[in-house]
């Protein structure tokens, strides 16, 4: 009896099927055709419309980027950027209040792999968060290492072109293509020393920094800017897995990140961050021994204090994986008052890249999707119009007037919040050239020393199962660079991939480098130069890490596990 009773219950609260035109589909089953067994006809319009959809449901995965998983939450503001008012950096309204929340979006991801790939591979990970501000959206996008490999936007295809499947045989991150870019790009040595330690492969996002990587501006009522990093500390802890832990992981489970994630939220242990920001004056700082906008390099913490601004937390997964994760889409272009790009040249290069990304991806009109509109309440009101798959019109004064100025009426220019001019006076010869002060080791070296001891010995390992797998010419100048880097880093890895010092001594530095003093006084004493005189012991990216409590699997064993599929 009770059962009948659900069946009729459930009968009376279904809707009935319908085609995208609102016509009842009365059978589902079965295409029109000429007699049961066909031909069919071709005025199927319910079978067309309903195949021709299917064959569109999927939209160019990112080239970048393209696994990974959204998650909903708030930030809330300390009122303070440190000890001190927010408003005497920034007039954004989003930091003004204590207490005051913004709605969220962040997006975790892997770089290198498809969007079906394992979520505990050797790769940095996305870090982006889309703030709903009632000034419009700000997104805020970088990843959970402080660092990149490169310093000018004019290397990212080339450098991703180096992480992705070789052309010909397609096989995954061949060491060699990956170490060919690396060896050649000693502006990269830093980075490697967080990517091939167990900060490269996190537990699962919720145990994981998050970083601004670039450079970027607070400016405030009087038009005053400073230079800003972002750095987000997790309540939870920082969290990584080896090598052998990681094939464990993905010997069963591909997107075990995502999973942690979602499990997370929905038991109501939420995941939370801290924000903090480092502030520097606005100017090119010759006192320091890098410039402050190579992404290449962190600001000491001891020089430049991290300062408490607010808390991240994440309350609510996503409910459509297509509509709130694969249709999202960050530029680092979008900002709101009172906060500013700098000179940072790869973030110049990231501003034009992700938004046209964005627009060939989705579609011209990726703005209006629910996933990227501004929050409820926030007016868009724009003269744009049309293009493929424009879902409404924007806001507008006189639907009949689609530019501006005009006379008879439209859209009005807003008024400005603070003075037309700021930050520092800029002048230049037009040139193609590098940034000075490269200093490409000294910061590696600092995070060497500043390691715990598992994760410099699973650095080494890691290194060492790479560059085995090289070519004498990649295993021979990634010695040399190590050596630069530290004697111990360059011997162990040396030793362990059987290169000879004596042979790594003959080799002249490259066409393109720039070495300082140091760097000149260690290549005399290639292995035996003792180690470097540290800038700093508050090293960016260097809160204590636990190693998870997985199991391992040998690299060997996980290599031909892989092989045998």
């Amino acid at each position: 009896m009770q059962v009948k009773e659900a069946q009729e219950n459930v009968s009376e609260s279904r809707r009935n099927l319908t085609n995208r035109q609102g016509h009842p589909i009365w059978n589902n089953q079965s295409q029109r055709t000429v007699g049961s067994r066909g031909p069919a006809t071709l005025e199927n319009y319910q079978f067309l419309e309903k195949i021709s959809h299917f064959d569109r449901e999927r939209i160019p995965e990112r080239v970048v980027h393209a696994r990974g998983t959204v998650a909903h939450g708030y930030f809330e503001a300390d009122g303070k950027i440190g000890d001190e008012p927010a408003s005497k950096y920034t007039r954004a309204k989003l930091f003004q209040e204590k207490g005051k929340r913004t709605p969220l979006a962040i997006r975790f991801s892997t770089v290198a792999g498809g969007r079906d790939s394992s979520e505990v591979a050797r790769d940095p990970r996305g870090f982006a968060v889309k703030f709903k501000t009632e000034e419009g959206n700000w997104d805020l996008v970088g990843n959970n290492l402080p660092v990149f490999f490169i310093r000018d936007a004019i290397k990212f295809p080339d450098f991703i072109h180096s992480q992705k499947p070789d052309p010909v045989t397609f096989q995954r991150q061949d060491p060699n293509r990956v170490f060919d870019f690396i060896a050649a790009s000693p502006e990269s040595m830093h980075m490697i020393m967080f990517v091939f330690s167990p900060r490269g492969i996190p537990s699962d996002y919720r145990h994981q920094q998050g970083f601004g990587v670039n450079t970027y501006k607070m400016i405030n009522a009087a038009g005053e800017s400073v230079l800003v990093k972002y750095h987000w500390h997790p309540k939870q802890g920082v969290r990584s897995l080896t090598a052998a832990q990681a094939a464990f992981v993905q010997a069963t489970e591909l997107g075990s990140a995502t999973l942690d994630l979602r499990d997370a939220i929905e038991r109501g242990d939420h995941p939370e961050w801290e924000l903090l920001v480092q502030i520097m004056s606005d100017d090119e700082h010759p006192e320091l021994d890098f410039d402050p906008l190579d992404d290449t390099k962190v600001w000491p913490e001891d020089q430049f204090p991290l300062r408490p601004a607010g808390r991240m937390v994440l309350d609510r997964a996503v409910v459509d994986n297509f509509v709130e994760n694969e249709q999202i889409a960050f530029g680092t272009g979008v900002l709101v008052d009172g906060l500013d790009f700098s000179d940072d040249k790869m973030l110049v290069g990231r501003t034009f890249s992700y938004s046209d990304t964005q627009r060939y991806r989705v579609g011209p009109n990726y703005l209006q999707l629910p996933a990227n509109h501004p929050a409820e309440g926030v007016h868009v009101n724009t003269n744009q119009r049309d293009g493929q798959m424009a879902y409404s019109v924007d806001g507008h004064t006189n639907p009949h007037i689609t530019y501006e100025p005009s006379l008879r009426g439209g859209l009005s220019e807003a008024e400005a919040r603070g003075p037309a001019e700021t930050g520092p006076v800029i002048s230049g010869r037009l040139t193609r050239a590098s940034i000075p002060r490269r200093n490409d080791y000294q910061q590696a070296a600092d995070r060497w020393q500043t390691m715990e001891e598992w994760e410099r010995d699973d650095l080494v390992r890691n290194l060492s199962d790479a560059l085995g797998q090289c070519e004498k010419l990649l295993q021979e100048r990634m010695a040399w660079h190590l050596l630069l880097i530290d004697d111990d880093l360059g011997g162990r890895v040396a030793d362990a991939i059987e290169v000879s010092i004596d042979s790594v001594r003959k080799l002249e530095p490259l066409a393109t480098q720039e070495l300082t003093a140091e760097d000149h006084r260690r290549l005399a004493n290639l292995g035996s130069a003792g180690p470097r005189q540290p800038t700093t012991r508050k090293v960016t990216g260097s809160v204590p890490n636990e190693r998870a409590d997985v199991p391992d699997v040998a690299a060997a064993d996980a290599r031909e596990k892989a092989a045998s599929r």
